[in-house]
């Protein structure tokens, strides 16, 4: 894979903006803003696990819990980001949503977007948010962010669409004090990677991520119920809760919770730690210091870098230009158009 040092940003003399890192994970959403010119001023995130990745990586360790984390403590900054936890409204998780304690966290951004006045902000998580509780969570999220003062755009955007073999589908809500002509990039314009790229050869791959000669065997009996011949190869096999073999020239969505073969290679092994983190789009210079159920949990959890790469970037475009004059933003209190959005992505 083609190699971007993860420091390369904070080299650069000059800075094009600032930016704050919620939820952040082990930093992918610091590494998309960093290519574009930014310069993390705070990062936040609870998981220990998480903040020795992070510091290993960037040579700062993240503050804790941001709920016990005052507001006025954050430095100013130009953009806020923020991968809220997603388990409340997941469709693997109990999408309880606003009445999980992990779905409250959004009221965290709400508060230090009031507090702190950014100038945008983006936020991501999984597509099920739209459709959640029949679209009332999600129009509370845009209402709030209305309320405050920004001008809120979202749209579902697809990690194959930005070079990654990978499906993986999350809302991006992107806000702005001024509305800036923003227009959410559909694609990106660098070489679209394969599983070829991603993938290591099986003979230089450890013996311990190969499956069991019992469990080779049972998937193969299940692919012949289900009159399903391997065509391609490389490929990933996923079996969903159905019991249903998908066979893939490209990964479906990785999980932090999904079981240890929920993803098969070529119906004989797992992924590694690197080709999880590769499917995301980190850099093979990102160190990784932590076992592997651990790391794919942390893989599971990330984003795909490239995409947010591409939205940071338009962001700072659209903000590079005259604000035009504003408009009703119907879609922030049209709740019919919502449950549209919601009967669309649940057939996606």
């Amino acid at each position: 894979m083609e190699e971007l040092s993860i420091f390369m940003a904070r080299k650069q003399p000059n800075h094009k903006f600032t930016f704050i890192d919620l939820f952040a994970g082990i930093g992918g959403v610091r590494i998309a803003f960093e290519r574009v010119g930014g310069k993390c001023v705070f990062t936040s995130e609870w998981d220990k696990a998480c903040q020795d990745a992070y510091e290993a990586n960037f040579g700062e360790r993240p503050a804790g819990d941001i709920t016990k984390i005052d507001a006025k403590e954050i430095p100013d900054h130009d953009i806020l980001t923020g991968g809220f936890p997603c388990q409340a409204f997941s469709i693997i998780g109990n999408r309880l949503g606003f009445a999980d304690t992990k779905g409250t966290l959004f009221f965290d951004v709400e508060r230090i977007l009031k507090e702190k006045q950014p100038k945008a902000f983006l936020l991501e998580n999984v597509k099920q948010l739209v459709g959640h509780d029949n679209g009332r969570t999600f129009k509370i999220i845009l209402e709030k962010l209305e309320k405050l003062g920004y001008f809120v755009h979202y749209k579902v955007l697809n990690g194959l669409k930005f070079g990654m073999p990978q499906k993986r589908e999350r809302i991006i809500i992107v806000g702005f004090k001024e509305n800036y002509p923003f227009e959410f990039p559909l694609n990106s314009k660098g070489k679209q990677l394969t599983l070829t790229d991603i993938l290591e050869p099986h003979d230089k791959v450890d013996k311990k991520y190969f499956l069991s000669d019992y469990f080779k065997k049972k998937l193969q009996q299940r692919l012949k119920e289900q009159n399903k011949r391997i065509a391609f190869a490389p490929s990933i096999w996923h079996e969903n809760k159905s019991g249903n073999i998908g066979i893939h020239p490209f990964s479906c969505a990785l999980r932090a919770n999904g079981s240890h073969n929920y993803l098969v290679v070529d119906g004989i092994r797992r992924l590694t730690s690197r080709e999880m983190l590769r499917l995301q789009g980190f850099p093979d210079s990102y160190k990784i210091i932590v076992n592997y159920s651990q790391a794919k949990k942390q893989a599971g959890n990330a984003v795909v870098i490239p995409k947010i790469a591409a939205v940071a970037g338009a962001m700072i475009v659209a903000m590079s230009q005259k604000p035009i004059k504003p408009q009703k933003q119907y879609a922030l209190f049209n709740y019919e158009e919502i449950k549209t959005s919601q009967q669309i992505y649940a057939n996606a």
